[in-house]
């Protein structure tokens, strides 16, 4: 069993709660109400605060910030939570921010995600497994990335947005309405360009699933969204076909970004 090492420049407050083999380098702060998984490593500058709970063989780079207060002027002190899961990178100086009593309370990421230098995720999201951040990706307070979502870098998410399974946004694109699961958008305000056939691809889909999902998309892009996807739904569909019906059919807080026809 590894043993934890703390470097002595190091504080870790009394109350932390730290599994077996977690590694924290130097200058590292860890706050009293915050638990390391197993094998948790914090290179060193890193911040871990509040109700914070950090999965095990996640690895944290220098200066980040993780758990400190939410970005949000309605929060009064009040304990939320944030919990992240097992084997996730996060890269140098990225900020996780908790939830706040308005939105549930609890900020959620999944597992073995890679969160790249400088992005940042806000308070209420609930961010799958798998997911990747590029540089500088900002995610606003209550969205939803679901798993094996891709964000190109220097990308915004506009609060309250829904991303399905397995989409892609570009780099510099601005997200301000739900994204269908495997949806392909880019742009200054982003548009749905098609589907993320590479990453269809990439988790097994045949020609035949992808062709359905072509035309499901097709007939979606003519007529009345969620009319058309509520008639859709009920006859035969394939798999993902029907991961996308439940999509558009959920509840949310914001439009769609509709295939462009």
């Amino acid at each position: 069993m590894a043993e934890t090492a703390i470097h002595p420049s190091a504080i870790v407050e009394p109350g932390a709660v730290l599994g077996n083999g977690v590694r924290i380098g130097p200058f590292c702060h860890v706050g009293p109400q915050v638990r390391l998984g197993d094998r948790v490593e914090l290179k060193s500058h890193v911040v871990v605060a509040g109700d914070t709970e950090i999965g095990a063989e996640t690895v944290v780079f220098p200066f980040a910030c993780i758990g400190e207060v939410p970005q949000d002027l309605k929060f009064q002190g009040e304990r939320t939570r944030l919990v992240i899961g097992a084997r996730n990178r996060i890269r140098e100086y990225v900020t996780m921010n908790p939830g706040t009593a308005g939105g549930g309370g609890l900020t959620q990421i999944g597992d073995d995600g890679l969160f790249m230098a400088c992005s940042h995720v806000a308070h209420d999201c609930r961010i799958g497994n798998r997911v990747i951040l590029v540089n500088s990706v900002a995610v606003a307070g209550h969205c939803v990335l679901e798993d094996e979502v891709i964000v190109g870098g220097l990308s915004g998410v506009h609060q309250f947005v829904r991303i399905g399974r397995g989409a892609m946004i570009g780099a510099l694109t601005m997200v301000t309405a739900d994204v269908l699961p495997h949806a392909l958008v880019s742009g200054p305000r982003g548009q749905m360009e098609g589907l993320n056939l590479v990453g269809l691809k990439r988790r097994g889909a045949g020609r035949a699933e992808i062709a359905a999902l072509r035309e499901l998309l097709a007939l979606l892009g003519a007529g009345s969204f969620r009319e058309t996807a509520r008639q859709q739904s009920e006859g035969e569909v394939t798999p993902m076909e029907r991961e996308v019906l439940d999509f558009i059919l959920g509840p949310s807080e914001r439009s769609f970004l509709r295939p462009q026809g």
